[in-house]
């Protein structure tokens, strides 16, 4: 195959796969074995053979291909001229109506730190082995900023660990103040608040003894805490606006499809195992186990290769009921952005896999969403036995005070707020049912919703009883 023709391969083109290119040496054909990130028509990197020796290749086609070519090629040059630790260059082309192509060495049994982290995000922050991964990235990248770089799109995956080396990679976001010369302050705040915006919330209290690492590594600027935490929040809040509009298009994360007939998004790893649940999702829903049926809403637990899911389908109960529905997007779909954005802001929730919108011409009708099961039980069941004693468990109390410090924080109304659904599940409450849910643009519109969500709480007890008045004491209010 020519380079120019994988343009047309589309996402998944079949492997092994022959690309003909051709450097100093004359023409030769690289045997792309497998696929890392893909592009469709513009970009295709992987591992291959190439004369020989295992190499990382990225194949860059398309009308930008050009210029996507020269920027992972200087990158590639900065790091390597400034004596960083990156893959070698191996071999690099750039041909007129056909593409560019890199050929980096391979790094055999290397690990992104953002995999090494995943191993460890669940224990309680900054633990040893959490405090060992981030000290390798902020060392690495403090010894990027020493020599006047810095990576444009920087996060875990950017970093490689191979026999307790550590790699810096992807040359097309490397940018340079002055080569040789350490980067400015303000530069190195606005770079460090990337890495941290890409990091889990609740690592915010932790940052200044994370900082440690990179100031032993470079200590050449004061780091005041305050200004870089207005470079994460100002970042996190972006990345949060760019991942919710990707939750509604094709992509590298979702596979997403529109037409008159409908609208369908999966979470890109689950296309294959959601594709028949939702082409069978009411004869699923009538066999599962039925939570709720009828109404403007049927929810069930199904069971799909042995996997639990639970189905939620959106009625229409009549010709009253369309009419206020087709002309807006769906509580499906609207559940479907509200989980991603919980499960973005570290705020646990059933994550969200696929939903189905049906239309006739272009009229919405019926919809689906399918999410994660969760197993463990409600609020309401699991403070029942402690009405009358207000005994409830402190582990249980507290983290029901953090998760309305999380929502106060992000100024997020659940809108149902009941005991029903909050679930209790790895030592945390998580959330469900989030038709109504809404992150407001400002207080003054947050703080009367916040106070039904809190009221309706409390609702779940006789005002008498001795748990909600201690539920009373300690749930965080807003201030006056």
């Amino acid at each position: 195959m020519r380079l120019s023709e994988l343009k047309a391969a589309g996402r998944s083109p079949a492997l092994p796969l022959g690309v003909t290119l051709a450097d100093a040496a004359g023409p030769a054909d690289l045997q792309l074995l497998s696929l890392l990130r893909v592009l469709p028509g513009q970009r295709y990197v992987g591992a291959g053979i190439w004369r020989g020796t295992k190499v990382l290749a990225k194949l860059l086609v398309g009308s930008h291909a050009a210029r996507h070519f020269q920027r992972e090629l200087e990158g590639a040059r900065l790091l390597a001229g400034q004596g960083l630790t990156t893959p070698r260059l191996l071999a690099d082309g750039l041909k007129e109506g056909e593409g560019g192509w890199l050929l980096f060495e391979f790094l055999e049994d290397a690990q992104s730190l953002a995999d090494a982290w995943a191993e460890v995000e669940h224990l309680p922050m900054l633990a040893d082995e959490q405090h060992q991964v981030l000290g390798e990235a902020l060392t690495a990248v403090a010894h990027m900023h020493a020599k006047g770089l810095w990576q444009e799109d920087l996060h875990l995956d950017n970093l490689l660990r191979q026999h307790g080396e550590l790699y810096l990679i992807d040359g097309a976001g490397i940018k340079a103040e002055t080569p040789g010369q350490q980067l400015s302050r303000q530069r190195v705040l606005e770079n460090l608040g990337v890495l941290f915006a890409q990091l889990p919330k609740r690592l915010e209290p932790f940052i200044e003894e994370a900082l440690v690492h990179y100031v032993m590594a470079n200590a050449e600027h004061a780091l005041p805490l305050e200004a870089l935490q207005k470079q994460v929040d100002k970042v996190r809040n972006w990345r949060l606006k760019d991942y919710l509009t990707k939750a509604g298009r094709e992509c590298t994360l979702f596979s997403v499809e529109r037409d008159l007939s409908g609208l369908r998004a999966i979470h890109r790893g689950e296309v294959q195992a959601m594709l028949p649940v939702l082409a069978q999702a009411d004869a699923l829903l009538e066999q599962g186990h039925l939570y709720k049926t009828g109404g403007a809403a049927s929810v069930a637990r199904i069971e799909v290769d042995g996997r639990p899911l639970v189905l939620k389908r959106y009625n229409i109960k009549n010709t009253a009921h369309w009419f206020k529905r087709f002309w807006r997007p769906s509580r499906a779909w609207h559940s479907w952005i509200e989980g991603h954005r919980l499960g973005f802001l570290d705020i646990a929730t059933p994550r969200p896999l696929a939903v189905l919108e049906t239309r006739t011409l272009g009229l919405r009708n019926r919809a689906y969403l399918v999410t994660e099961y969760i197993d463990g039980p409600d609020l309401a069941a699991c403070f029942a036995p402690f009405v009358d004693s207000g005994e409830a468990p402190h582990e249980m109390v507290e983290a029901l005070v953090q998760l309305m410090q999380q929502l106060i924080r992000e100024r997020i109304s659940h809108g149902d707020f009941k005991g029903h659904n909050l679930f209790w599940v790895d030592g945390q409450w998580s959330l469900i049912d989030l038709d109504a849910m809404c992150q407001h643009a400002t207080q003054l519109s947050f703080a009367p919703a916040f106070a039904r969500d809190r009221a309706r709480l409390l609702r779940n007890w006789p005002s008498s009883s001795a748990l909600h008045q201690r539920l009373d004491k300690v749930l965080p209010r807003l201030a006056d």
